[in-house]
């Protein structure tokens, strides 16, 4: 079985990417498959955040929550 990379792992080997498109020394074969490994990776990256902001949210109104429970008007 793959071990999933971590987000870390991911930013890296896009911004890899992104250097190696730059550089034009691809050819345009090259430079497609890594064109589409990057947005494969962006996809990735933004569910990897998607899902991180969702468990902010849920932490944040828990906290806001409790918050007004304990110190609100009474």
């Amino acid at each position: 079985m793959a071990k999933k990379e971590s987000y870390e792992e991911m930013l890296t080997k896009l911004q890899d990417i992104l250097s190696n498109l730059e550089t034009d020394d691809l050819n345009l074969e090259e430079s497609m498959k890594s064109y589409e490994e990057g947005v494969k990776l962006v996809n990735k990256i933004y569910k990897i955040l998607d899902s991180y902001e969702a468990k902010i949210s849920i932490i944040k109104d828990d906290k806001e929550l409790e918050f007004s429970e304990d110190y609100g008007d009474k």
